[in-house]
């Protein structure tokens, strides 16, 4: 069985541009991944739950683990000096990495625990990442503008789900593969080669304790998810933990939904750490993302934690989403 080392050596020939530190930035953020595990996977009988007493830019407060995950990637990331910057959800403003040298060539948007508020829980949590190409010069401090980019201009993103098995996930815009970790030994095994996500499901993930602030066609198009007239229901599937229902509906088709609400018009999902990398993943994998009216990816970033509305998943799911927004 081929391991991740071996697949991102293998797949270093897919770059015009490979001189090896794309595979070191991968390589690290693999490296970040196996301490996470090992912690999580502790949680419980070492003092790594609860909370700290701190808030992070959010307004959200820190777990002990959000702070752990965000210390150990930043560290790996930093470590090989390929990354010249890194924005991470849990700091106010970006990160510059070997600030004498500037001679990283990515940068690195991060969402380093997601679902944190389900640690307490034992519920699976997750890493998300995106990998930009810096646009500023090499050799000059990172800048703002470096991470204010498209989400079609990312050259790698992925995400870690810490649950039953832990597995990395990530595309570099061939195809989708995810890898599992052995716990015995450490080693990560390609386990899911090209990913596809189909394109019809039967799972609809939202909060529904949210439906009378949901616009008109979001409640539209979860009615249609109830109806039977002409089709049987679809399941409602929500654990509250956007890797973990991502990734249930990646494997098993369906959709996930965070839409605007009354008190939260822009959503609550960032574009940057969240929905530009889960995007780029699900349209590698057959599938579709958008704000209900236009392509995640093709939003126009103007400030490190923008939010945005979402709608990911089965093509047809979405689509059917989207022209019941539109008769509104």
């Amino acid at each position: 069985m081929q391991t991740l080392g071996e697949f991102i050596i293998e797949k270093q020939k897919d770059f015009s541009e490979a001189s090896g530190e794309l595979s070191k930035l991968l390589s690290s953020i693999k490296l970040a991944t196996k301490i996470v595990n090992r912690e999580v996977s502790k949680a419980g009988i070492t003092n790594i739950l609860g909370a700290v007493n701190q808030m992070n830019v959010q307004g959200e407060q820190q777990q002990k683990l959000d702070v752990f995950a965000n210390d150990h990637f930043i560290k790996a990331l930093t470590a090989r000096g390929v990354v010249c910057g890194i924005a991470s959800e849990e700091n106010d403003d970006f990160i510059i990495c070997n600030p004498t040298e500037n001679s990283g060539k990515y940068v690195v948007a991060i969402d380093p625990l997601d679902g944190s508020s389900n640690i307490d829980v034992n519920v699976s949590i997750g890493t998300i990442f995106s990998i930009y190409k810096r646009k500023s010069q090499l050799g000059t401090p990172v800048v703002l503008d470096d991470f204010l980019q498209k989400g079609t201009d990312q050259i790698a993103a992925g995400y870690v789900l810490y649950g039953s098995s832990s597995m990395l996930v990530y595309t570099t815009g061939n195809g989708v593969n995810g890898f599992t970790i052995d716990p015995s030994i450490g080693t990560v095994y390609l386990s899911h080669p090209d990913m596809k996500i189909p394109s019809q499901g039967y799972i609809y993930s939202v909060n529904e304790g949210h439906y009378n602030s949901f616009s008109e066609g979001i409640k539209k198009y979860i009615d249609y998810c109830k109806d039977t007239t002409d089709k049987k229901p679809y399941s409602a599937r929500y654990i509250g933990s956007l890797v973990a229902d991502f990734h249930r509906n990646l494997i098993k088709g369906g959709i996930y939904m965070y839409p605007s609400t009354k008190s939260a018009p822009n959503g609550k999902l960032r574009l940057l750490y969240e929905c530009n990398p889960l995007a780029f993943i699900i349209e590698q994998a057959g599938g579709k993302a958008t704000n209900g009216k236009r392509r995640i990816l093709e939003i126009e970033p103007k400030e490190l934690h923008q939010r945005t509305p979402i709608l990911i998943g089965s093509k047809q799911m979405v689509e059917k989403a989207e022209a019941l927004i539109s008769t509104t």
